[in-house]
């Protein structure tokens, strides 16, 4: 699939402040600081289309892009160290909960983990909530640049071995560098298989 137009649409602190329910939405989320920005700008050839920041979690609404004209991206709020109040997290938390728990048109969720590092507590315990719920979702290994392949397929394989001891069955898997364009067809590309399911 080719990206020819990425417009933003708005932002929402709520389920009822999202666009009317209607094209497809693909929902992009990870830990702070995991490159969620820099993923989505990559994937849509938009330099400034999401915010880059040095500090993390700096998305702190539900932002959403059409795509084509055809779906919606959806940048959710970061989870993890952001410095800020436990009032504003669980803000974050509850517009995060509604929209990827009855969002009609939620097809699928890009779950960005950090290639970096071994296992994080915090990532698990998201993929797991999402299985439970019986959430569609995809794991996206972040940063793939940044890291030796070796640790960072060791970090990926302790990942799923401990997603395992939960699940029947891995969700599909994709790696990706935002700096070298790592993924970016086949992340795409499984976008399109969607769209054609729909």
């Amino acid at each position: 699939m080719i990206i020819r137009s990425a417009e933003f649409v708005t932002s929402a602190t709520s389920l009822s402040a999202c666009p009317p329910v209607g094209v497809p939405e693909f929902a992009f989320i990870g830990r702070s600081n995991v490159g969620k920005s820099s993923l989505i700008n990559m994937l849509t050839n938009r330099k400034g289309l999401a915010v880059v920041s040095s500090t993390p979690g700096r998305t702190r609404m539900a932002n959403f892009f059409s795509i084509n004209d055809a779906w919606h991206l959806v940048d959710l709020p970061g989870y993890g160290f952001a410095k800020i109040s436990k009032k504003a997290k669980d803000k974050f938390q509850e517009i995060v909960d509604e929209y990827l728990l009855n969002r009609d048109t939620l097809t699928c969720v890009f779950v960005l983990i950090d290639s970096r590092l071994p296992p994080q507590k915090i990532d698990l315990e998201f993929t797991r909530w999402l299985m439970e719920c019986q959430v569609p979702f995809v794991l996206v290994f972040t940063k793939t640049d940044k890291t030796k392949s070796n640790k960072m397929s060791a970090n990926m394989t302790a990942f799923t071995n401990a997603m395992s001891e939960w699940c029947e069955g891995l969700p599909r898997i994709f790696t990706t560098s935002a700096t070298k364009a790592t993924g970016k067809r086949e992340v795409l590309e499984f976008i399109g298989q969607c769209l054609k399911s729909v």
